[in-house]
């Protein structure tokens, strides 16, 4: 019999604002073990809720399902504050980001420096400035 906090699949995916098949990923993926009732369904709780919560966070944040799982210890309420490597590890995502985007970056500008070099060399751009002169 479910508890009155308790809620399946459908109601815990809404009320998280994901689909039931991300809950079942977050399971499949060892970062969650949802409860079962007597006719197999799956119930969540208000905790399985709040780790579910922090794991979409996580994953919308960037963070892979592995590397999730490493900061298991941030994901239950028990670790719901700071807790070991957390801090270490969002740092350590954040200076990833800072290197991907000096790379896209750097990446953008070598792309406009083409394209103002392929602009240059077209006849009619010297028509142009040859007409401007």
């Amino acid at each position: 019999m479910l508890e009155e906090a308790d809620m399946q699949i459908k109601e815990a995916a809404e009320t998280l604002g994901i689909t039931q098949r991300m809950l079942r990923h977050y399971e499949n993926a060892g970062l969650m073990d949802a409860r079962r009732s007597e006719n197999g369904y799956r119930i969540y709780s208000d905790a399985d809720l709040r780790r579910a919560a922090r794991i979409r966070d996580l994953i919308e944040t960037g963070f892979s399902t592995r590397e999730v799982r490493l900061m298991a210890a941030c994901l239950s309420d028990e670790g719901s504050g700071p807790c070991a490597g957390g801090i270490a590890q969002l740092q350590d995502k954040l200076d990833h980001i800072d290197r991907l985007r000096a790379d896209l970056d750097h990446r953008r500008q070598a792309v406009l420096d083409r394209i103002a070099t392929l602009r240059a060399a077209l006849p009619e751009a010297g028509e142009r400035q040859n007409a401007q002169a």
